[in-house]
């Protein structure tokens, strides 16, 4: 893969700050049908909806960050208000010292975005006219074009896509497009808003690849997704959001050791146990259960309280092993638990947490 070079920076300089973020939508309240919608006109009521709570969150130049929650947590919202989409109800957003919604322009051309359920070229143009009417209004010279288009095919293929309409790439195409269309401006900050949704694993893995190559190269990335490969891929540092408020910020194995520390053993017998009573006797603490067939045991145990020594020495002493397989905890667990509501009240991590 070829080596791309968008944006480095030695020094620890926080490009993006956001203080007491907070985004309110006023929702009109009127009962279904027309009766309704007449009543609404002589007797006005709204319901307001807060989808981002309070927010407060610092990320440095080069670092890559996962900010994940379940559907309607305000992970989106709060990427329209860093890109000036939308405009805060109240707190501060800086993106490079810039306020976005008040400096629209010149935060566009420090800033590449892409949407996976969304696209930036233009539907009824081939992919080279959207990529050079974007050329133009970056204001980039024909070299620098040419440069950076070459260093993007190198990683994407594009060349095979370039003639190609829009509307008639597949979606892991487009996504490839849209990447380009993102990056051709070589922006330092890069905001990937679930960038590998509906793609197969073969373009799925392109696009994580090129994800690492820019954050090895000091781009500035903000992830969002439900794809918990995606995170474990490209992130080091998860902010986990949930009803609009921030409930857990800090290194990804930070939080697998605090709220995943459970690990299972998995044992291929050379025949069933008779029982598996004797071997919980030896493992207070650890849970004991059959496999998917009669000739498989499984101990699921917590390495502060049992060492995976022991579940091997106990198991080895109860029935004859032949084959061991260890299941490492997964970030998908976390999440999982926080969507189950269990990290609510969990205390915040990492360096905007409380002291």
């Amino acid at each position: 893969m070829a080596s791309i070079t968008f944006f480095s920076d030695d020094a620890a300089v926080t490009l993006i700050e956001v203080a007491q973020l907070r985004k309110v939508f006023r929702r009109p309240d009127k009962r279904p049908g027309l009766a309704g919608s007449v009543r609404h006109l002589v007797e006005r009521k709204f319901v307001d909806k807060v989808a981002v709570d309070d927010i407060d969150l610092r990320i440095d130049a080069g670092e890559a960050v996962a900010y994940v929650g379940p559907n309607g947590a305000g992970k989106s919202t709060t990427v329209k208000m860093l890109t000036g989409v939308l405009v805060p109800t109240s707190g501060t957003v800086h993106v490079e010292g810039r306020v976005p919604h008040k400096d629209r322009i010149a935060n566009a051309r420090r800033i590449g975005v892409v949407f996976g359920q969304r696209t930036q070229l233009w539907w009824d143009l081939p992919v080279r006219d959207s990529l050079e009417l974007l050329r133009d209004m970056h204001g980039l010279s024909d070299a620098e074009y040419g440069r950076n288009l070459e260093r993007l095919d190198a990683t994407l293929g594009l060349a095979e896509l370039l003639p190609s309409m829009a509307r008639k790439l597949s979606l892991g195409q487009r996504m490839r497009a849209d990447l380009a269309a993102a990056l051709i401006h070589r922006p330092p900050i890069v905001f990937l808003d679930e960038p590998t949704i509906g793609l197969d694993i073969a373009v799925k893995d392109k696009v994580r690849a090129f994800a690492r190559e820019l954050v090895a190269e000091g781009t500035t990335v903000l992830l969002t997704t439900h794809d918990l490969g995606d995170i474990e891929d490209i992130c080091k540092r998860i902010v986990i959001i949930d009803a609009g408020r921030i409930v857990y910020d800090g290194g990804i194995a930070a939080v697998l050791a605090e709220y995943a520390r459970e690990r299972t053993m998995h044992f291929a017998l050379a025949q069933a146990p008779m029982s598996l009573a004797p071997i919980g006797a030896r493992l207070p603490g650890a849970v004991v259960s059959e496999g998917p067939s009669a000739s498989q045991v499984d101990v699921t145990f917590d390495p502060s309280v049992v060492s995976a020594g022991q579940v091997l020495v106990a198991v080895q002493s109860e029935v004859e092993v032949v084959d061991i397989r260890i299941d490492e905890p997964a970030i998908q667990d976390v999440v999982r638990r926080m969507y189950a509501g269990e990290l609510r009240d969990a205390p915040r991590e990492g360096p905007d947490a409380p002291p």
